[in-house]
């Protein structure tokens, strides 16, 4: 099963590190005993980012990191499906009012009083009576319900079914907001790799019996998440800030990247590597035809400072698999390392990761992705962006550059060719 495989990898990777769970749960700011859960197969954790902690404290390898997300996004799929159902036969019961004092209003005093004759002057609250008090035969002892019971019982209808629909929205947003990474395999997880974004989708499906022959049609898009700021390694990842070294605070981790990134207005200087993890919705396969770059606009680069993340932490095995260079006329992805191309297939069991290297050197480049999918007679395009924006990088070259070593307080002038190959 699933999660069997993904608690196996990680029994291996604590296996290896040789850490006991104590110290690898002081070093993750998490209990032993959850460490030990996941480990074991007992839990899955709801969120990718500590499973990314745990795998990168015990030196997992990039191609390790891959298949752990991988196995992570099928483990939590299989885990919703065992959830139990609600229970819809439980019909929710109407908040109890709260009286001036602070404490809710006796079961006597809640019930609605019976209507009155119109009068000048309010009716007096009737007594609350017993249904063992009321002669056999009496509408009010069998349980029919009063003009304003009713109209009560039509408003918790109304008030109910609004909060089924919000339910349904927001299962819809948390679904479309799931996801990981590696060809053929995925994560966006929501990932520790930054926050991932939803792509948009659009689609169509045969049908003569409309103008044209198609309608609008996405019941079976995949669902794709982008984790736009998803780093090789700290050394390797450098941003553009229009400020002063002491205008900017000691670089982030990965994991809270989105946040500082957002804060100082940050833009990825030179390279920028996404993860996209592409997920079908249910047992019926989607065919992934295509990944196609579009160009917002190509502005001369950025002449704002160059800083990167970390420095001496060695050399990477790289991990992407199709290349993007934005200083081309017509940009393409381009697959690497052996990679093949398109098509691939994709089911709500099977997510799919990709990781797509954009380089710029000469431009400052605005740009987005759309992928094209197939399932029987439906298909469409999904445009993949960040958060309704278009991805931005821009070149780095002969940038003022800084740098902030491990154990200083303050950035310093990155020595560093910023030259780039």
């Amino acid at each position: 099963m699933a999660g069997d495989e993904f608690a196996a990898l990680l029994g291996q990777l604590k296996e290896r590190s040789g850490l006991s769970y104590g110290t690898l749960g002081k070093r993750l700011h998490m209990s032993a005993s959850t460490l030990h859960r996941y480990v074991n197969g007992d839990a899955v954790p709801v969120d990718y980012a500590p499973v990314e902690r745990l795998a990168r404290l015990c030196r997992a390898t990039p191609d390790e990191l891959v298949e752990l997300h991988r196995l992570w996004v099928r483990a939590d799929v299989a885990r919703s499906r065992k959830a139990p159902a609600p229970d819809a036969s439980a019909a929710p019961q109407p908040a109890a009012p709260v009286t001036p004092s602070g404490t809710a209003a006796p079961i006597s005093e809640r019930q609605p009083a019976p209507p009155s004759e119109p009068s000048p002057a309010p009716a007096p609250e009737a007594p609350a009576v017993s249904p063992s008090d009321l002669p056999p035969g009496d509408p009010a002892a069998e349980g029919s319900p009063s003009p304003a019971r009713s109209r009560r019982f039509r408003r918790t209808a109304v008030v109910v079914g609004a909060a089924v629909v919000a339910a349904a929205v927001s299962a819809a947003l948390v679904l479309n907001l799931s996801g990981n990474d590696r060809p053929g395999g995925a994560a966006a997880s929501p990932s520790g790799s930054g926050a991932e974004r939803p792509g948009t989708p659009s689609g169509e499906s045969e049908n003569p019996g409309r103008p044209g022959g198609t309608a609008p049609a996405t019941a079976n898009a995949p669902t794709v998440a982008a984790a736009p700021h998803t780093w090789e390694g700290p050394c390797t990842q450098h941003y553009l800030i229009d400020r002063g070294p002491e205008q900017v605070p000691p670089p982030p981790t990965e994991q809270d990247a989105p946040g500082w990134i957002a804060a100082l207005d940050a833009v990825p200087g030179g390279d920028q590597l996404l993860r996209l993890t592409v997920q079908g919705k249910g047992k019926r396969t989607v065919v992934l035809e295509a990944l196609h770059v579009r160009v917002v606009s190509k502005k001369a680069p950025l002449p704002w400072n160059d800083y990167v993340m970390g420095v001496g932490c060695g050399g990477e095995v790289s991990t992407k698999a199709y290349a993007v260079d934005l200083d081309a006329g017509r940009p393409t992805a381009e697959p690497v390392g052996g990679q093949r191309t398109f098509s691939y297939k994709t089911s709500e069991t099977d997510p799919v990761i990709f990781n797509v290297a954009a380089r710029a050197r000469a431009h400052d480049v605005s740009w987005y992705l759309e992928l094209a999918w197939s399932s029987g007679s439906e298909r469409g395009t999904i445009r993949v962006d960040d958060d309704g924006r278009p991805f931005r990088t821009s070149g780095n070259l002969a940038r003022p550059a800084f740098a902030y070593p491990l154990g200083w307080t303050e950035w310093i002038v990155n020595e560093a060719d910023t030259e780039g190959p």
